[in-house]
C-alpha cells in the first residue's frame, strides 16, 4: 500500500478533511475560555481543618490583634469583642462564627466586554497577573529598569488579548509618579484604559478609595451600575504578621466597602519570619489574621463582596529571601485553600512566584509547579500566576506571552471528562478495529481536533529538521515576538471620549491621551 493510501492523510501528513461527516461548526478550543476546575485537593484531612479552625479562633479570642484603627474598634467592640489590657483587639468565637455564616457566598467579579465575568462558585478557578513589581524587564536594553505608568498600561493591553489569563491585577508599580495619590489614580485608570477584564488594584488612603469610586462610577455610567455590576476589586493586605493590624489599611477595605468595591481580604506570612516555621503554625497564624479582616468587611456591610485571601509564603531560611517557587510553598498554598474551602467562602491566593530572573526552565517548573497544586486546591483566584520574576521584583512581558501558554495547559489538565455513549465511542472502536485499524480518517476525529484539543502559540512542537531551518529559535524568541506584534497592533477604547474628558478634569491623570501612548 502507497504511503498515505487509505490512511486517512494526505502525502504531507495531514488529516484528510471529509466535508461531508465532519460538523465545521464546531468552535476551536483556542477561541474559548478556559476555566480551571480545582477539586479540592491537599495535604489536609477533614481533622487537620477542624484543628486549624479550632486553633485560629483561639489565637483570634486570646492574642487578638494590635494596632486596630478607632473606626475598627468601634466596629468590633460593638459587636462583642474587646479590647485587653495589652490594647490588642479580642474576636470572641461567637462573632467569628456568626461572621462564618453571614458571609456572602455568591460573589461575581466582572468584566467590562465580553466572556470576562468570574463566578467565583466552589471549584472555579481564575488565574490572572499581580505581585506590584517595582521593575521591569527591557527587552531593548537587555536587563531590568524601573517600570512606569505606560509600562503598566501597555502589560494591561497585552494582557487583554492573553486568552488564559482571566483579569489583570497590576502587576507594576509606576514609579515615575509623584506621591501616593497620583500612583492609586493613574493605576486604576491605565489598567481599565489597557483591559475589558476585572481589573484588581490598590490604594494607599480613603481618599484614593473614593478617586477609584470616581472613576468606577463614570465609566460604569453611575454609582448604581458598577455596585451591580463591579468591574475593579482592591486588594487589601490588612494585617502586618505576626497579628498586627495595618491602621490605614484597615480603614481602606472600610472605605472600600462602603463604597461597593470588592475587597481581596490578604494575609502575607513568611513562614519562618513573621509566622511559625511550621506548616501548621504558620497556617493557623494566617487563617486568624485573614479571619479577622473578614469579620470586619462584614460588619461594615453584610453584603460586601469580600475574599477570602490567605497567602501565606516560603521563607529561604539560608538567605531570608522568599522562595515563591519551592515545593514547600505548593504545600503551604494548598492548605490554606483547603481551609478557604472548609469555611466555603470565595478564595483568592497566589502562586507563580518563581526565582528565576528571566522566563526560563527554572522559571517554567517552579511556576506550573505552584499554580498547578493551587489550581487543583480550588482557589478561586490566583494572582501572580503569570508574568512575574525575580521573587515578584520584576515583571516580563515575553513571560506573560509564555505563561498564557502553561496558564491554558494547566487549566486544560484540570478539566473534567466527558463520559457518554458518544465519547465512549463503542461503534467506532469496532468499525476501526475491524477495518482500516486507525482513527486518523474518522470524521468525529477532524471535528476533535478543533474541539478538544488546546494548540499553545509559543510552545515548539517541529520536528528536528525544521526547528533547524527556522533557525533554532527557543520559546522566548517566539515570546517576543508576540509582545511586539500584540503591542503594535491592539490599542483599545474601553473607556468612552466623554468620561475620559470628565475624569481627566477632575483627577489627577498622566498617562497620555490615547493617541499618544
Amino acid at each position: 500500500m502507497r504511503r498515505g493510501e487509505g490512511s486517512g492523510r494526505s502525502r504531507t501528513g495531514r488529516i484528510r478533511r471529509d466535508k461531508n461527516a465532519a460538523d465545521n461548526s464546531i468552535k476551536s478550543l483556542d477561541e474559548k475560555r478556559i476555566i480551571g476546575f480545582g477539586r479540592g485537593n491537599g495535604p489536609l484531612h477533614d481533622n487537620d481543618m477542624v484543628a486549624i479552625h479550632e486553633a485560629a479562633l483561639a489565637v483570634l479570642a486570646n492574642t487578638g490583634l494590635g494596632e486596630a484603627s478607632s473606626i475598627v474598634v468601634d466596629l468590633v467592640v460593638a459587636a462583642g469583642g474587646q479590647i485587653d489590657s495589652r490594647g490588642r483587639l479580642l474576636f470572641p468565637p461567637d462573632l467569628v462564627t456568626a461572621a462564618l455564616a453571614g458571609l456572602r457566598r455568591d460573589i461575581t467579579l466582572y468584566g467590562r466586554a465580553g466572556d470576562h465575568d468570574m463566578t467565583l462558585s466552589s471549584g472555579a478557578v481564575h488565574v490572572g497577573t499581580g505581585g506590584a513589581s517595582p521593575l521591569i524587564f527591557d527587552a531593548g536594553l537587555c536587563k531590568y529598569r524601573e517600570s512606569n505608568l505606560v509600562d503598566l498600561y501597555d502589560a494591561a493591553r497585552l494582557v487583554d488579548q492573553l486568552d488564559h489569563i482571566h483579569f489583570f491585577s497590576r502587576p507594576v508599580v509606576a514609579r515615575d509618579m509623584p506621591d501616593a495619590r497620583h500612583l492609586d489614580v493613574n493605576t486604576a485608570f491605565a489598567c481599565i484604559a489597557g483591559t475589558a477584564k476585572h481589573v484588581f488594584t490598590s490604594a494607599s488612603s480613603p481618599e484614593s478609595v473614593r478617586d477609584i469610586a470616581t472613576i468606577c462610577y463614570q465609566i460604569a455610567g453611575s454609582k448604581t451600575a458598577f455596585r451591580d455590576k463591579p468591574f475593579l476589586s482592591l486588594n487589601v493586605n490588612h494585617v502586618v504578621p505576626p497579628l498586627r493590624f495595618d491602621p490605614i489599611a484597615l480603614d481602606v477595605m472600610v472605605e472600600a466597602v462602603r463604597c461597593g468595591i470588592p475587597v481581596m481580604v490578604n494575609c502575607f506570612g513568611q513562614l519562618g519570619a513573621s509566622s511559625p516555621v511550621t506548616i501548621a503554625g504558620c497556617v493557623t497564624q494566617t487563617i486568624a489574621e485573614t479571619l479577622a479582616g473578614m469579620v470586619i468587611a462584614w460588619l461594615v456591610n453584610p453584603a460586601a463582596h469580600a475574599v477570602f485571601g490567605p497567602r501565606p509564603m516560603i521563607t529561604d531560611l539560608r538567605t531570608g529571601g522568599m522562595a515563591g517557587g519551592s515545593g514547600e510553598q505548593a504545600l503551604l498554598t494548598a492548605a490554606a485553600i483547603q481551609m478557604a474551602r472548609f469555611y466555603q467562602l470565595p478564595s483568592s491566593t497566589i502562586a507563580g512566584a518563581t526565582d528565576s530572573k528571566s522566563p526560563d526552565a527554572q522559571s517554567g517548573y517552579e511556576k506550573c509547579l505552584n499554580v498547578a497544586q493551587t489550581v487543583h486546591a480550588g482557589a478561586n483566584i490566583i494572582t501572580q500566576a503569570c508574568g512575574a520574576q525575580a521573587g515578584l521584583m520584576g515583571l516580563s512581558l515575553a513571560a506573560l506571552v509564555i505563561d498564557n501558554d502553561m496558564l491554558g495547559s494547566i487549566l486544560r489538565a484540570s478539566s473534567t471528562v466527558t463520559v457518554s455513549p458518544e465519547t465512549i465511542a463503542l461503534e467506532s472502536i469496532d468499525r476501526v478495529a475491524c477495518g482500516v485499524g486507525h482513527f486518523l480518517g474518522e470524521p468525529e476525529t477532524y471535528a476533535r481536533m478543533h474541539s478538544d484539543f488546546l494548540y499553545p502559540k509559543t510552545v515548539d512542537r517541529l520536528g528536528i529538521e525544521a526547528w533547524e531551518e527556522a533557525g533554532s529559535p527557543d520559546i522566548r524568541d517566539h515570546a517576543h515576538d508576540r509582545v511586539k506584534m500584540i503591542l503594535d497592533d491592539h490599542h483599545p477604547t474601553y473607556i468612552d471620549a466623554e468620561s475620559e474628558m470628565i475624569l481627566r478634569k477632575t483627577l489627577p491623570i498622566l498617562l497620555p491621551p490615547r493617541d499618544q501612548t
